[in-house]
């Protein structure tokens, strides 16, 4: 549906920050995604170096990317920032080569505050989920 290039044009971030190459799917209230993670990603050269995993606080920006790029095609230009994460949880862990596939929802929309649940998962397993609190600065 959207591949990065377009990606770039809706979201402010760019690589090494940027956790989204596809969408797959989208609506106003629920967009799929996806991000292959590679060995060569930069946090993976101290996180571990002997056995690497991709940190779950990058997993949650990777579901809250997501969500800005349903949430900004209503503002472009506008930066999304996180307001809170509530209950985070990781259930396993993702290594190079893996693909992420990120699911998200909105939960709530309230002029340019929004709530949004997202899950990701490698394999159709749940890797993380979290409830994201996030500010549309424009």
């Amino acid at each position: 549906m959207l591949n990065l290039e377009e990606i770039k044009k809706i979201l402010p971030h760019r690589e090494p920050f940027l956790f989204v190459d596809e969408v797959l799917k989208m609506d106003d209230k629920r967009i799929v995604a996806k991000r292959t993670i590679r060995a060569e990603e930069y946090f993976f050269k101290g996180h571990f170096p002997s056995e690497p995993i991709m940190p779950g606080v990058l997993i949650v920006e990777a579901i809250a990317q997501t969500g800005g790029v349903m949430l900004l095609r209503k503002y472009p230009g506008a930066i999304p920032l996180f307001m809170g994460i509530d209950r985070a949880r990781f259930r396993k862990i993702v290594k190079p080569g893996d693909t992420l596939i990120i699911e998200v929802e909105l939960l709530q929309e309230r002029g340019t505050i929004v709530k949004i649940a997202g899950i990701a998962k490698v394999q159709d397993e749940i890797v993380c989920e979290a409830t994201i609190l996030a500010g549309i600065k424009k």
